[in-house]
């Protein structure tokens, strides 16, 4: 009896045979659930903008130029350029401790003419503030930018930054912050691959971006050997990732909203993330990822909302992770587990309404509680005698039967079945059968987010 199926349908009859002498009764097992989602993104229409027609002027110290080069060459430290109306590209800003912004009640806009950067900042401590910079090359082996930042210390607020390859790109730089900008790249370029990232960080420490609007590029916030960045309000559709993380530690993301992407939240190969309440909705591209956990180490990934996505966690080859109090809510995968992903701490969380809770591709059974707590599994029936919140009866949601299911994908057929169904039962409840996967010896009898039906019209 070699076909791993065959050897299912063998455990099947003998765990049949047992529990009808024990007069074990299958409990249902429906999942909570409710119409279809809907949420406010709160996201402009990003192809609304109406551009300045007429020809600019800038302005700095009681003088006028018709150029944005000239006024910033001319410019002296502390002083202020005020642009008005639309005015050429590219511009180099060398000087430190300037100002560029519009005139009030206006927006400026300072457009490229399709070759290279738009706007680079040299200098230090130099702000740009309600400008909208447009149409940076297209060449993403040059890293085309709409605004390339070279000096520590810049700001940019309250702009706007639209068709061009790299949205921002920050170069081996500290202590930037960028804050209220919608970036919006170049729909028309396909795929995924062939377009620039919406904020890219290089090598920068002490970095804040916060409460942006990124779309239509490839990743919204793309890290590469940055740390101690905080990005937070962020807000990011229509990517191929909407934060990616690479080489980077010690960052911390809060409060960020990416949805309609192929992967919400990407953690590569960086350790000691702070990743909380953020939200991952409705993430099903070719990976459909909320988050996805991919070498990553000493992580604290809590109080985040995944909802609707094709795997709510993917959890690949990743250890010493916290993972609590997290939302996952009618994903196709609650959490896929695997590449010996053995040691996570796991408790907390609400698992509800997923079509598969958990799947776990491990070799051995791990335990998903923490100091007699576990998590909330909907479609369960726990039994709390002492009323304390905690059930009585463990639950194993990836067990014998998913790890029969993932390996032969014939078997899913049978998955609803009676039969698989007292398997599953008798994995909690006698135990007879201990089997490689996740188990959760004091599951919780209300789940933690008491808020969770507001996802549900």
């Amino acid at each position: 009896m070699n076909d791993p199926l065959e050897r299912g349908f063998a455990v099947v009859a003998a765990v049949m045979l047992v529990l009808s002498v024990v007069g074990v009764v299958v409990p249902p097992t429906e999942a909570e659930s409710g119409d279809e989602l809907e949420f406010d993104t709160g996201v402009p229409d990003e192809y609304s903008f109406r551009a300045p027609t007429q020809d600019g002027t800038a302005e700095v110290d009681g003088r006028t130029f018709d150029s944005v080069q000239a006024a910033v060459s001319a410019a002296e430290s502390g002083e202020t350029v005020v642009l008005r109306g639309r005015l050429d590209g590219p511009v180099v800003v060398n000087e430190s401790n300037v100002t560029l912004t519009s005139a009030p009640g206006t927006l400026a806009l300072v457009e490229g003419d399709g070759e290279g950067n738009v706007l680079t900042i040299n200098g230090q401590n130099v702000t740009l503030d309600r400008v909208w910079v447009k149409n940076s090359g297209y060449d993403t082996a040059e890293n085309d930018a709409g605004i390339w930042v070279n000096g520590t210390n810049t700001r940019v607020v309250d702009s706007r930054v639209t068709d061009m390859t790299f949205g921002v790109w920050i170069d081996g730089v500290d202590d930037v912050r960028l804050k209220n900008n919608t970036i919006v790249g170049r729909e028309s370029i396909y795929p995924f691959s062939n377009r620039g990232n919406g904020i890219q960080i290089w090598k920068s420490d002490g970095s804040v971006i916060a409460n942006n609007r990124i779309t239509d590029v490839r990743d919204g916030i793309y890290y590469s050997w940055a740390s101690n960045v905080l990005a937070h309000g962020n807000t990011m559709w229509d990517l191929r990732y909407g934060v990616h993380y690479m080489y980077s530690d010690d960052n911390t993301l809060r409060n960020n909203l990416a949805f309609d992407n192929d992967v919400g939240y990407a953690l590569m190969v960086s350790e000691e993330l702070t990743i909380i309440n953020n939200t991952a909705i409705d993430n099903t591209g070719r990976s459909g990822h909320g988050i996805l956990v991919k070498s990553i180490d000493r992580t604290e990934i809590r109080n985040n909302t995944l909802v609707r996505n094709d795997k709510g966690l993917y959890v690949y080859n990743s250890l010493d992770n916290v993972i609590t109090r997290n939302l996952v809510l009618e994903n196709g995968i609650g959490v896929h587990l695997t590449a010996g992903s053995v040691r996570e701490e796991v408790h907390h969380n609400s698992f509800i309404a997923n079509d598969e809770p958990v799947r776990a591709v491990i070799g051995e059974q791990v335990a998903w509680n923490a100091s007699g707590e576990g998590n909330y599994w909907s479609g369960t029936k726990p039994a709390d005698v002492d009323g304390d919140g905690i059930s009585d009866v463990r639950y194993q949601p990836a067990g014998v039967v998913e790890r029969l299911a993932a390996r032969n994908p014939n078997a899913r057929l049978y998955t609803d079945s009676p039969a698989f169904a007292v398997i599953r039962l008798a994995e909690s409840s006698v135990p007879i059968i201990e089997t490689p996967g996740v188990v959760d010896h004091h599951p919780l009898t209300t789940p933690p987010h008491e808020d969770w039906r507001q996802y549900y019209e």
